[in-house]
């Protein structure tokens, strides 16, 4: 659903400058710094980007499922930092907010979120629990003037190093496993008992950090529970998931279309056998298959994030995008990489980074395996047996 059109057009328009002008230009100092100098993080709070998906009346653009998707298509084809600097507060570090978050705590967080004050997180994965969430080890337990106590350890957790506010799953019933045992806590920087670890060495995605969440008797109000809801923080989770994994296969899909592009540019300057590349058939064919790919993930996309405006249900249609989203990202980035031959293994072009880059995506928010099976167990539901 798109609201204004012509309002629409220049956001993109703006984001596709920004892409080319700024982010483009600045992928290799990125980098090298493991940092997004923050003359661009300043610009990229002026232009609006950290409140695309927070409501207009908490200062942020309100931006409906296929907007927010459309714009993830725009950002996302210059280096993976950028989009996940800001995409913490489009995505998962605002959306339990959003969803399920009581007036209050809307409208003391979300304004900042939206305009870039705060920097959100999920702390979500642990040592022992990812996708098994209902494995948690984290416990918060009453502390006595209606507070709670929270003790464990999160891992992994996007941009941890630099968050402002957390938004933490842990334990409320030591009796049960099940996620009706879970309670999503609101923990800002600075609270007594909690700590983040320096940032987490990886295999890519330079410039946004992952670290560890440490949570040691670390003291919160009971306002500070998501909606105010004791042992809701799983149902508060799968919404937020719901509409982040459309987010994620459009920030999935704009990569690969940045490494297309870079392959045909390349297919035509490449000489080999006295002729460009691109005029070699089976050079042809790779370049054909990542077209196709892009083109099909881009409607499935699309196709979910209006069926999610319209309200329908869209719980395997989003396992789907993500699913193969995120396949096909990386099945792009490795025909890109043969294209460029020895240009592609080596560093000096994007492509050697993108295809570092690109691999965690088949990790985070569910592994490939895990949309697996809910797609096949909603099939198996869905369709009668016998």
């Amino acid at each position: 659903m798109i609201r204004d059109p012509a309002k629409f057009a220049a956001l993109l328009a703006d984001i596709r400058r920004f892409v080319r002008d700024v982010a483009i230009p600045s992928e290799d100092q990125v980098e090298a710094e493991d940092r997004i100098p923050d003359e661009i993080v300043e610009q990229m709070r002026r232009r609006g980007y950290f409140g695309w998906s927070i409501p207009e009346a908490f200062g942020g653009a309100g931006l409906t499922t296929e907007e927010l998707a459309r714009a993830n298509l725009e950002l996302s084809q210059c280096s993976v930092a950028f989009r996940a600097r800001v995409g913490t507060n489009t995505g998962v570090g605002s959306e339990s907010l959003v969803q399920d978050g009581t007036d209050e705590q809307k409208r003391s967080y979300l304004p900042r979120l939206a305009n870039g004050a705060l920097t959100g997180a999920l702390a979500l994965t642990e040592p022992e629990a990812g996708s098994d969430a209902g494995a948690l080890a984290t416990v918060a337990e009453p502390a006595g003037n209606n507070a709670w106590r929270i003790n464990g350890r999160k891992r992994y957790i996007t941009l941890a190093p630099i968050a402002d506010l957390f938004t933490v799953f842990a334990r409320t019933d030591r009796t049960a496993r099940n996620a009706d045992a879970i309670t999503a806590f609101l923990v800002e920087r600075g609270t007594p008992g909690l700590t983040t670890s320096p940032s987490t060495p990886k295999m890519g995605q330079e410039g946004a950090p992952i670290g560890e969440v440490l949570l040691d008797d670390c003291i919160v109000p009971a306002d500070a529970i998501v909606g105010g809801r004791l042992n809701g923080g799983f149902r508060t989770l799968m919404k937020t998931l719901n509409k982040q994994r459309i987010n994620l296969a459009a920030l999935s899909t704009g990569p690969a279309i940045r490494m297309l592009d870079e392959a045909v540019a390349y297919a035509r300057e490449r000489h080999q056998f006295g002729k460009p590349i691109g005029e070699f058939q089976l050079v042809q064919a790779m370049l054909a298959d990542c077209k196709v790919e892009i083109e099909a993930a881009r409607a499935l996309i699309l196709q979910t994030a209006r069926k999610r405006d319209d309200g329908e249900d869209v719980t395997m249609d989003v396992s789907l995008c993500k699913y193969y989203a995120t396949e096909m990202c990386g099945r792009v980035a490795d025909k890109v990489v043969q294209i460029f031959g020895g240009q592609g293994f080596v560093k000096g072009r994007c492509i050697e980074r993108f295809y570092r880059d690109v691999r965690a995506f088949r990790i985070y928010e569910g592994t490939s395996q895990i949309h697996q099976l809910n797609i096949a167990r909603l099939l198996l539901r869905d369709v009668p047996s016998g």
